[in-house]
């Protein structure tokens, strides 16, 4: 690297170390990661090999092949959209934990409060799902076949307490597993971040080798009709969707599979103050893993569309649709897409513990949490949230104790990021000009508003999707979670413990830290 080269990246390093003092925060995380490292974080949690696979029985039990062809597209381009709604307000304000400070910066401390703890709490029911994933369908179907683990084996083991089951080796399976995760993200965030730059690329190339193994051994005759083919499958043995007379309602339902997949793309803005130049990677990191998801993941479950023999039977086969469509390819292929498989959706849980424990440790930074002193501390050497990170591992866990875990865990996840996203996107629409005036790098300009406003009502049918029966159960949690933080907010005197994030510096001085990064990024343009 040449003295100019590094006197650069020192430089820059220098504007975003200012920046962040600007908004009245200290440089305590690594700031290690590249531009495109940033974007492999949110690029591995959105993993289309994980909710692509895991959900793709809520799009096609839904409208049969065009819940795939058409609703896809749909939702795809809802989530691009609210995306670029938070791209824009993240390059004005880069900061871990960013929902949480944009809701306070933007909508005030009481409305920042309230969007923390919907994406806290989406965030570790992501990690929980998302490991529970691992283990059903990944180890399940592709793993223990491997070992020589029975299906015996795997369900036979169960604790009965009372009326609550709890199998024991897939409990323990998924507490190493989260374990696993807790410790890698504890040693420092360059390990994390060389495993989830090659999930960036295992993730592009085990979905290229899949769709193109399926499409080149399939025995069924391609028929792109079937992707347009709206056929009402709710009620039908093995939909996730009682029987619904109202063919829109059921195109909706079938939007789960998206809102599902397409999320999680806020870790880019968690791992802010660990990214170089943030206020243009993180923007960046934000739009590409969600628009490169949406395109790959597209052609990936048209895949499996068109090569199922059968549609209805497909359904009826539930999670195990995916096997069944492999028993065409070659035996050391199939096992070679499994390992792979396995590997991503591993990877995924380590990054969605990653963006958990970064929320967790800066909302507890602004003393948003019990034990708040304690989760805020950044071990000395690593420079990491080692308590945030332990105990957003355990709160994982035990979510996945409940019987209904998956579906439940995989539409609440969902629902409560979607509605963190929308809080401060909305509040933007009424602060932009007034208490909002100086924007970052990535700008929308003149579309800032109108594309703030189809966030939000985007943003808005995806939830209302989320809670539609049989996802009843996350509809109760969402008012209880309401009813919960209103007590606690008026009833037990958190609006006056709660100061919010701290005002920093003046808004000029931010301003000029503004204007010289985006002075270094035309210089090194």
């Amino acid at each position: 690297m040449s003295t100019e080269h590094k006197s650069g990246a020192a430089a820059a390093a220098d504007d975003d170390v200012k920046l962040l003092h600007s908004m009245g925060y200290a440089q305590e995380l690594a700031r290690t990661m590249s531009g495109f490292s940033n974007f492999a974080i949110s690029f591995s949690i959105i993993c289309i090999l994980a909710g692509g696979i895991t959900a793709f029985q809520g799009g096609l039990s839904a409208g049969g092949g065009a819940s795939i062809g058409i609703g896809w597209p749909v939702g795809a381009l809802f989530a691009l959209v609210v995306a670029a709604a938070m791209a824009q307000i993240s390059s004005s304000y880069p900061t871990s934990g960013g929902l949480y400070h944009w809701g306070s910066i933007l909508g005030g401390k009481g409305y920042g409060w309230a969007t923390a703890w919907f994406n806290l709490l989406g965030l570790i029911f992501v990690v929980a799902s998302v490991n529970f994933g691992v283990y059903d369908p990944f180890f399940t179907t592709f793993i223990a076949p491997l070992l020589g683990i029975s299906s015996e084996t795997l369900t036979g083991h169960v604790l009965q307490l009372g009326s609550w089951k709890i199998n024991l080796f897939q409990t323990g399976f998924i507490a190493a597993v989260t374990a696993s995760q807790a410790l890698l993200n504890h040693m420092g965030i360059k390990i994390t971040t060389k495993l989830t730059d090659l999930s960036g690329y295992l993730i592009f190339v085990v979905a290229l080798v899949l769709t193109v193994s399926l499409l080149a051994f399939s025995k069924t005759p391609l028929d792109f009709s079937r992707l347009f083919t709206f056929t009402n499958l709710s009620g039908t043995e093995g939909s996730w969707w009682p029987q619904n007379a109202n063919s829109g309602m059921v195109f909706l339902s079938g939007l789960l599979l998206t809102i599902y997949t397409i999320t999680g793309f806020d870790a880019s803005a968690h791992t802010s103050e660990e990214t170089h130049n943030a206020s243009a990677n993180v923007p960046k990191g934000i739009l590409r893993s969600v628009m490169w998801s949406a395109l790959f993941g597209y052609i990936m479950i048209c895949s499996f569309v068109l090569v199922m023999p059968d549609i209805p039977k497909g359904v009826a086969q539930g999670a195990g649709f995916l096997s069944s469509l492999l028993d065409t390819v070659p035996h050391g292929l199939k096992v070679a897409l499994g390992i792979g498989l396995f590997v991503v959706n591993y990877i995924c849980g380590l990054a969605c513990l990653t963006s958990t424990s970064r929320m967790m440790y800066a909302f507890a930074r602004d003393g948003g949490l019990p034990a708040s002193h304690t989760l805020k501390q950044v071990h000395h050497h690593y420079r990491t949230p080692v308590t945030a990170i332990w105990v957003s591992a355990a709160l994982a866990f035990v979510a996945t104790l409940y019987g209904d875990a998956f579906v439940v865990l995989s539409t609440g996840c969902a629902v409560f990021l979607y509605i963190s996203y929308v809080m401060p996107v909305a509040a933007g629409i009424f602060a932009e000009g007034k208490t909002w005036t100086t924007k970052g790098p990535f700008n929308l300009g003149s579309w800032s508003k109108p594309i703030a406003v189809l966030a939000t009502l985007g943003g808005a049918t995806l939830v209302f999707v989320g809670v539609q029966p049989p996802n009843d159960k996350v509809l109760y949690l969402t008012l209880g979670l309401c009813a919960v933080m209103l007590v606690f907010w008026w009833a037990l005197g958190e609006r006056n413990r709660f100061k919010g994030p701290p005002i920093g510096d003046t808004a000029a001085k931010r301003a000029d830290a503004i204007h010289r990064i985006e002075e270094s990024f035309d210089e090194t343009a």
